[in-house]
């Protein structure tokens, strides 16, 4: 069968390689893909806003199955317009979609259905949001309610952070908004929990941890992430069923009660306090860089999950994992979640000789008369599975240096908690 991939980053070069192995899917397409997926599928240069161009392609070229990797086709409701030409989707409509597109939308479900999560407050302009900052107590959270690439959260220490943050999102640093979300800040430790729908049952995907802040020790500015490890060293069966049943299960509720259905990947982006999960936010796709991360330990056909949550039979598939730990380190632009130079052309690429349990998957690049070049923040992922974190940190360390790349950046404190 012919598969089709919406997106350009790691996350869409991690699902290509995935379904590169399956012994069903003949030919991979990817919009646009990057420098990486080149060499497993045919790219294509397309603008993902023209939603007509896209389905007159797919139906052109027989594509038997999309897959759409980031958020913002999802919330603007591609699922929905290529379904009415009777194409088969992974991803969750429009409407479902607003779990992301709008973090308002989200937290008004947690409150009229009992889902943990921080209190917060809706605020409509500067002024309004700053007489609530001259008398809250910090430090708090402050968040963009719209699509931010992962970058429109504020944890603000001190009044004056705060003021920044409200200033910077009012003038628009995260496209035009009527409406800022100002939280307590919840004192406990991160977890990515993912889960797999069909829109009648769902199967959990795995846990992850990743690194938002861009300088070591979890410091400095929110990046798209700078890396992650899998599995979440929070996990427990006591805490998983407390994640389906206080947070999954309503949200699949409440949607069900406003008429519609999930499918697709879920990711619950929790706050674990003393072994209780609370709700910081819904992404409706895979994370990046936790899809590289986790995608490497799966064992089961991801053709076959996929066409079973279409044909709405997820319940028939048993996803099977390998026992490995896995750890992604990204490679950043200098400058990066700011301004950084593109079009950088990249050496060293053959030097990095990768096994079965090592991976390199492409972001922010393009190939170009058969040369590489970065043009993106986030440029490369690199991921090593292991029976130990430090293992597989020792084995990626050693790749970066052989890329020996001048021009990019990375942390080298990623999974820092799990490694001694």
């Amino acid at each position: 069968m012919k598969v089709g991939i919406i997106g350009s980053g790691g996350r869409e070069h991690a699902l290509c390689q995935s379904l590169s192995k399956s012994y069903k899917v003949d030919e991979i397409f990817c919009f646009p893909g990057n420098a990486g997926t080149a060499s497993l599928a045919k790219n294509i240069n397309i603008d993902l806003e023209n939603f007509h161009e896209i389905k007159e392609y797919i139906l052109d070229n027989k594509i038997d199955l999309i897959v759409i990797g980031p958020e913002k086709p999802l919330v603007e409701g591609l699922v929905d317009y290529l379904e009415e030409f009777k194409i088969k989707v992974f991803g969750p409509n429009k409407k479902a979609s607003q779990l992301e597109g709008s973090k308002i939308f989200t937290k008004q479900l947690c409150e009229k259905y009992n889902i943990p999560t921080a209190k917060f407050g809706i605020f409509k302009n500067i002024n309004e949001s700053n007489k609530f900052l001259e008398k809250a107590k910090y430090p708090l959270v402050i968040k963009a309610d719209n699509l931010a690439s992962g970058k429109g959260v504020y944890i603000c220490e001190n009044i004056d952070q705060a003021f920044i943050a409200v200033k910077e999102i009012f003038d628009g640093k995260f496209g035009a908004t009527d409406n800022l979300l100002i939280e307590e800040f919840l004192e406990g430790e991160e977890m990515s929990f993912f889960t797999i729908h069909d829109g009648k049952t769902f199967k959990n995907f795995d846990t992850a941890q990743d690194h938002k802040r861009v300088l070591e020790g979890d410091k400095g500015k929110n990046t798209g992430g700078m890396g992650a490890y899998s599995p979440s060293r929070l996990i427990n069966k006591n805490l998983e069923k407390k994640i389906i049943d206080k947070i999954i299960q309503p949200t699949l509720k409440g949607l069900s009660e406003m008429g519609t259905e999930y499918k697709g990947f879920l990711y619950s982006g929790l706050m674990i306090v003393d072994n209780e999960p609370y709700l910081i936010e819904y992404n409706v796709r895979m994370g990046d860089p936790e899809c590289q991360t986790i995608l490497p330990k799966l064992k089961t056909d991801i053709c076959d999950i996929f066409i079973s949550c279409c044909k709405q039979r997820l319940n028939e598939i048993n996803i099977e994992w390998f026992s490995k730990k896995s750890l992604c380190i990204v490679i950043c632009s200098k400058g990066y979640p700011e301004s950084y130079k593109k079009n950088i052309e990249i050496n060293n690429l053959d030097k990095i000789k990768l096994n079965s349990d090592n991976f390199l998957f492409h972001a922010g690049t393009k190939i170009e008369n058969k040369k590489i070049y970065a043009i993106g923040g986030r440029v490369f992922n690199f991921v090593s599975l292991s029976n130990n974190f430090a293992d597989a940190k020792n084995q990626i360390i050693d790749n970066i240096y052989k890329l020996d790349w001048n021009s990019g950046f990375f942390r080298k404190d990623i999974g820092y908690k799990v490694i001694d």
